[in-house]
């Protein structure tokens, strides 16, 4: 796999992004407390980011209208101009800018994540699909660990200014990566219809597809199910006696298990296939999350490290079924679309845990989860129909 030049390159441009998106990610929040003392202004900043998925569909188009290497290149651009432009934040009179460049962040982002899966489709070999989307997931999660230490540090240091100029310039390298990349593109096509018609045939396909469809299903109520466990966490840590710090700690084993299963997916597709190695994921997700509910420090390391194992699986399957399953025309809409329906769950989970956690005990919230995962497992491993 690493000597498959393109996943070079590529992996390294997901490594070097992936650093400065993950400092923003923190940074943004922690800059408009400061700065106002508001956290819900402050929560605005993850809002900001995450709303433009909504649009998925429709900004999933702009992937399949243009060629995907210098889409990538000109949205790395892009961004790292807008983010020059948050060192002039420095009072709450700012703040509109600071909303605004992350908005068109999460924009720019979407349709960056679908011209990349576009253009790794044709880029990386067929049978290295799996492996790609496996170590693809091992460097975002390695990133997560590693960033915000560091955006934290930079931050102390040179406040939010310079977590923009750090972000910038990584998009910087990253695009100096892309251009390196070696692949063919002919020109798409001028489209035929309008924008929403040409959205709503990515959706078709999606929605149609014997094989993405029950994978995308699963993967949303996955999410959904992980939305609400992750916001049941600082509950599980005071029932284990801890601060809420602590939670930080279950992160960091978490993520050491995503990064086990990014290493391991391309084998695990090959022998079980997408839908069975996304089965066991959610089942071993389901063990865990039950498990959760008994308070015990070295049983929740466990349960940490196996969602970590388990979760990924889901994703790395419905992405890499993507891949091999859609026609490269119509790759950019349907990988939007296919990322809307299974990370909006997600956010819809943790606000939906938020509330409940206020009104039932957290461990008959994660007994019920575990209830509504195992049969989403089961489903799922049913043998699917051959494509038509």
């Amino acid at each position: 796999m690493v000597r498959d030049r393109n996943a070079g390159l590529y992996l390294t441009g997901v490594v070097i992004s992936g650093f400065g998106t993950s400092a923003l990610w923190l940074a943004s929040g922690v800059w408009v407390k400061d700065l106002t003392g508001s956290d819900g202004l402050a929560a605005l900043c993850m809002l900001a980011m995450w709303a433009p998925t909504l649009a998925g569909p429709l900004l999933g188009t702009l992937a399949d209208r243009m060629r995907r290497r210098p889409l990538l290149i000109a949205t790395s651009l892009l961004m790292a101009g807008l983010l020059l432009t948050l060192v002039t934040v420095d009072s709450p009179r700012g703040l509109w800018l600071l909303y605004a460049v992350l908005f068109v962040y999460g924009a720019a982002g979407t349709v960056h994540d679908a011209a990349e899966s576009a253009l790794i489709a044709t880029a990386v070999d067929r049978s290295l699909l799996g492996d790609f989307n496996g170590l693809r997931m091992t460097a975002n999660e390695g990133m997560k660990l590693v960033a915000p230490l560091a955006g934290a540090g930079l931050y102390a240091a040179y406040g939010g200014a310079g977590v923009a100029v750090l972000d910038a310039v990584t998009f910087l390298l990253a695009t100096v990566v892309y251009a390196f990349l070696r692949v063919r593109e002919a020109r798409p096509e001028p489209p035929a219809a309008g924008r929403r018609e040409r959205a709503a045939e990515g959706v078709r396909h999606l929605w149609s597809h014997p094989v993405l469809r029950p994978l995308v299903t699963a993967g949303g109520a996955t999410m959904l199910c992980a939305g609400v466990s992750g916001a049941l966490v600082y509950a599980v840590v005071e029932d284990l006696g801890h601060s809420p710090a602590y939670a930080g700690v279950l992160y960091a084993v978490q993520g050491a298990g995503s990064l086990a299963t990014g290493l391991l997916s391309g084998p695990a597709l090959r022998r079980f296939g997408a839908r069975n190695f996304a089965a066991y994921g959610i089942a071993v997700l389901a063990v865990a999350v039950a498990l959760r509910a008994v308070p015990d420090d070295p049983l929740a390391w466990a349960c940490s490290a196996a969602i970590g194992v388990g979760l990924p699986a889901v994703l790395i399957a419905t992405l890499t079924a993507v891949q091999r399953e859609t026609p490269a025309a119509l790759l950019g809409r349907v990988t939007a679309t296919a990322n809307t329906l299974v990370f909006t769950p997600n956010v819809l989970g943790l606000a939906a845990g938020a509330a409940l956690v206020e009104l039932l005990d957290h461990r008959t919230l994660l007994l019920t989860l575990a209830t509504m995962l195992t049969p989403t497992a089961y489903l799922l491993r049913s043998p699917a129909p051959a494509p038509r």
